[in-house]
C-alpha cells in the first residue's frame, strides 16, 4: 500500500492531546493516532449506515402494531413464570 503524506493545521491543545497519547504508550507516533482516527471514523460510518438502511427497512414495512404491555406481561408469565 502506497503512502500519501498530508500537512495538516491543529491546536495547541489538540497536539497536546496526541503527544499525551503517545507519551502513555497508547500510541508510537503521531501518524500511528491519526490513522488510528481515520480507521475508527470509517467504522463509524459503517455502522451508521447500516442504522439508516435498517431504519429505512423498517418505515417501509408498514405501520406498526399497537403495543399491548398487559398481554405482553401475561405471554412472558406464562412462558417464563415471571415477568
Amino acid at each position: 500500500m502506497s503512502v500519501v503524506r498530508r500537512a495538516i493545521s491543529i491546536t495547541e491543545q489538540q497536539d497536546a492531546w496526541i503527544k499525551d497519547r503517545i507519551a502513555s504508550g497508547q500510541y508510537a507516533n503521531q501518524s500511528e493516532y491519526i490513522r488510528d482516527l481515520i480507521r475508527r471514523d470509517q467504522a463509524d460510518a459503517v455502522e451508521t449506515e447500516a442504522i439508516r438502511a435498517a431504519l429505512a427497512e423498517a418505515e417501509e414495512s408498514g405501520p406498526s402494531e399497537p403495543f399491548d404491555a398487559e398481554k405482553f406481561k401475561a405471554e412472558m408469565k406464562a412462558e417464563y413464570g415471571r415477568v
